[in-house]
């Protein structure tokens, strides 16, 4: 997937300006805020998510050995395990197993890692049809190729009505509006893609160490029939997703699920190992891992080692105030909210996402609900420093925190500028004592007016209090003649 997270600011825009998508956008919170908020109180939140620190942190700080480890283990149960070192390797190592075993169809679980990947546009061009499984990546498929908009809910930005009109036209049947009925039309047309497919391709929430298996957390079931059907199950998975054992994965399954969509536990917990064996009925003949780099190791023992702890629940992005007004789209490449505007530019370079590290309010709340602690508004601290040092930033920004900054080690000048200031925004205000207009802020004034400043700094008027206090308890004490 091309990343286009230079061109944040005019889609924030045009998003904003989506009525439709507004509306559409306000179910994150009726659905999954709410329902997260209410699932937290079935565990001890604190306690789970410190356990859960320890052991991600476990697995990223020995993370070569647990790699080794899973090799070894997911080797003799008859896998193949293949490293990639970017998308593009990943992506053709994928081809080459499917060119290998003479695949003309493959099956796709919903993987993000896929996206990084841009792997249906390399199957394709190899001659491979690729056919999403997931509800609504296979509704964003059918709707030319549209990018997710969300890594849990891709298609949250679509409303029923939008859906009803999409598969009419492609299904080319009569107009459903039921929700039920709707999913029923898509298993329909699925169904035949599943039975014919010779090769399935899915993401790994986790990969275990210690049993060389891959875990799945799915709704829909779509992964099981990905994995047992096809004679080849490829897993796609990022290197930082290991887990040295299974009972370091039931204690993230307790969190995954309840931060991504407020569920006890998901419909399907899958925990794969290994090929089909002598007399079993049913999976797969070849498994192959193919495990990407992609710019995870370059953030290995970096300020940002933290956000490899990510579990991909989306529970920033639910409760972003940014991502909540905008969605996914706007933020250009796969990974959209608090974590893409950290994983983008380390993955893809802070130069090619300039915009993305202010995309937020730094208001905490990503770090309040995120099930493995990530400090992602210090992370976005961290990246906007970056820029600044790197002169990313434009020149009238930098002068302009240049001066703050040398005004602020200097009280007595930084008194004296802020006073006049202070009065002159009182003069520009006049009598309305608001400001609609004021340059160099059109991007505040634009939407909202500013009140104006008394025309006084906060010295001056905690002076003039001082002595309001010092005269009524003067006159108090004097009491009456």
């Amino acid at each position: 997937m091309q990343v286009q997270s230079m061109h944040f600011q005019a889609r924030a825009g045009q998003k904003l300006a989506d009525s439709r998508l507004q509306k559409n956008l306000k179910r994150l919170s009726e659905k999954f805020v709410t329902a997260r908020s209410q699932a937290m109180t079935e565990i001890d939140f604190e306690a789970t998510r410190e356990a859960a620190v320890e052991r991600r942190n476990r697995a990223i700080d020995n993370l070569d050995i647990w790699l080794e480890l899973f090799e070894k283990k997911a080797t003799e149960q008859g896998a193949k395990v293949l490293f990639a070192e970017n998308a593009a390797q990943a992506s053709e190592l994928v081809v080459q197993i499917a060119k290998k075993h003479k695949v003309k169809t493959v099956t796709k679980s919903k993987s993000m890692v896929s996206e990084e990947m841009a792997l249906n546009e390399a199957l394709r061009q190899a001659g491979v049809e690729p056919v999403e499984t997931d509800l609504g990546e296979y509704i964003l498929q059918i709707n030319d190729n549209e990018a997710p908009s969300h890594i849990i809910a891709p298609v949250i930005h679509k409303d029923k009505e939008e859906i009803s009109d999409l598969f009419a036209r492609v299904h080319e049947k009569p107009r459903l509006t039921d929700i039920p009925q709707l999913a029923r039309e898509a298993r329909e047309q699925l169904r035949p893609k599943f039975l014919k497919a010779e090769m399935g391709v899915t993401g790994g929430n986790f990969v275990i160490a210690e049993t060389g298996s891959v875990a799945l957390v799915t709704n829909e079931g779509n992964e099981g029939m990905c994995t047992i059907l096809p004679r080849v199950h490829v897993v796609v998975t990022g290197i930082e997703k290991v887990l040295p054992t299974l009972e370091d994965f039931a204690t993230m399954a307790r969190l995954l699920t309840r931060s991504a969509t407020g569920q006890s536990i998901s419909n399907y917990v899958s925990l794969l190992t290994g090929t089909k064996a002598k007399g079993e009925p049913d999976g797969p003949s070849y498994l192959y891992f193919v495990l990407v780099d992609g710019g995870r190791t370059g953030l290995l023992g970096s300020e940002f080692q933290e956000m490899l702890r990510c579990i991909r629940c989306g529970a920033c992005m639910n409760h972003c105030p940014v991502y909540q007004k905008i969605g996914g789209h706007a933020y250009g490449w796969v990974y959209p909210g608090p974590m893409g505007s950290v994983l983008t530019p380390s993955y893809a370079g802070l130069e090619n996402a300039l915009d993305l590290p202010q995309a937020a309010t730094l208001c905490g709340e990503c770090h309040v609900v995120c099930p493995v602690n990530i400090p992602l508004p210090d992370l976005l601290r961290k990246l906007r420093e970056r820029q600044f040092d790197r002169h990313l930033r434009p020149l009238s920004e930098r002068w302009a925190l240049w001066a703050w900054g040398f005004s602020a080690l200097r009280p007595n000048f930084y008194r004296l500028v802020s006073g006049l200031a202070s009065r002159a925004l009182r003069i520009w205000a006049g009598r309305s004592g608001r400001i609609s207009s004021l340059p160099l802020a059109g991007g505040w004034t634009r939407y909202r007016d500013m009140t104006a400043p008394t025309g006084k700094t906060f010295t001056e008027r905690y002076a003039d209090w001082q002595a309001r206090k010092a005269f009524t308890r003067s006159a108090t004490s004097a009491g009456p003649r």
